[in-house]
């Protein structure tokens, strides 16, 4: 029978909940008091809402917590069909099995007897549609697996085991051995096979998955903080540098090829010594630009080459930071004086 098909109606429900709560189970030791037997209505009455409404996760939380008051089948077959709406089918399995496995007495009151019916069909309908999986590890003797995080026993490797439907993550651990994992998504009434093969690793490797082992330090390599700055500035001087000496020198040719036609053999009449001057300006301003512009560019391209970094140290999960988390693994500066240029640094 499809979820879809049942009908809650309130004042049918409530009337069910004192029916079924008027006894306890027989497999329970000690009689609820009526303190238990009041908390377990009231949880059950809100479970009933909960699941009419589709809010399956209010719904499993409610069942649960009065099927632990008062033991009853009615509440447990509500409580694995909000595990079904929540897409629990291993959970909803084991729990309608459980209803059939400790079943009801013969004088049991009417809802118990339709409990127990129910738990019947449904199972069937949540066998049909719950996935399986068979995991196998090639390698280890003894490997250590884990499904969305939570370890299986060893026992259940390499035969088919119940999974829910959707995404999951499936680990295989084991000593001497990088760790491996798959994401896989399984659908309803699917049979799917992970196998890993691990690779050895040696003695004094780091685990290939350094943050999930939480034994090794993730390190991030990144430039110190004057480096974009210096290096933006060493390019740029070197381009004013350039354009400085290309304008100059240009006009100094100029001026050049004018003085020429009026002083033979490079000797300049006393009337054209200013425009000598100036042409003796041009040039010697082009001359400092062009090097000022080759110093620039030189020390701006040194920096992209070496690159200075400096590591970053993150500690494993749950240990506390390190005084100073920056340590550099080496560290450059540009020198630039009268005449020369040049780095400087510490490994």
């Amino acid at each position: 029978m499809g979820l879809a098909l049942f009908r809650f109606n309130r004042l049918a429900s409530a009337l069910g909940v004192v029916a079924v709560l008027s006894l306890a189970h027989p497999a329970r030791a000690v009689e609820p008091s009526a303190a238990d037997r009041t908390t377990a209505r009231t949880l059950a009455q809100q479970g009933y809402e909960a699941l009419r409404d589709k809010q399956y996760a209010v719904a499993a939380d409610r069942f649960s917590r009065a099927n632990g008051l008062v033991r009853a089948p009615t509440l447990l077959r509500d409580l694995a069909r909000a595990q079904v709406g929540l897409g629990h089918l291993v959970d909803a399995h084991e729990t309608y099995t459980t209803i059939l496995r400790e079943g009801v007495a013969d004088d049991a009151p009417a809802p118990w007897i339709k409990a127990l019916a129910d738990a019947k069909s449904e199972l069937a309908d949540v066998s049909a549609r719950l996935p399986w999986i068979t995991i196998t590890v090639a390698g280890p003797a003894h490997p250590k697996v884990t499904i969305d995080g939570a370890p299986i026993s060893e026992a259940s490797l390499g035969v088919k085991r119940p999974i829910d439907p959707g995404r999951h993550e499936v680990r295989a651990i084991a000593d001497g051995y990088h760790t491996a994992k798959k994401s896989i998504v399984v659908k309803e009434s699917e049979s799917l096979n992970v196998a890993f093969e691990l690779e050895d690793a040696p003695p004094d490797a780091a685990p290939k998955n350094e943050e999930d082992a939480g034994r090794v330090s993730v390190a991030t390599v990144k430039a110190p903080r004057w480096f974009k700055p210096v290096t933006i500035g060493a390019f740029a001087l070197g381009g004013a540098g350039l354009v400085v000496g290309g304008v100059t020198g240009i006009l100094a040719i100029r001026k050049h090829s004018q003085l020429s036609e009026v002083c033979p053999g490079g000797r300049c009449p006393p009337n054209e010594a200013s425009r000598n001057r100036r042409y003796e300006a041009l040039a010697t301003t082009s001359t400092i630009g062009f090097i000022a512009g080759g110093v620039g560019v030189g020390a701006g391209v040194l920096l992209l080459v070496i690159k200075p970094q400096s590591l970053v140290t993150q500690p494993p999960a749950g240990s506390p930071p390190p005084p100073d988390r920056q340590r550099a693994a080496f560290s450059w500066s540009p020198v630039i004086g009268v005449g020369s240029a040049g780095v400087e640094g510490t490994f």
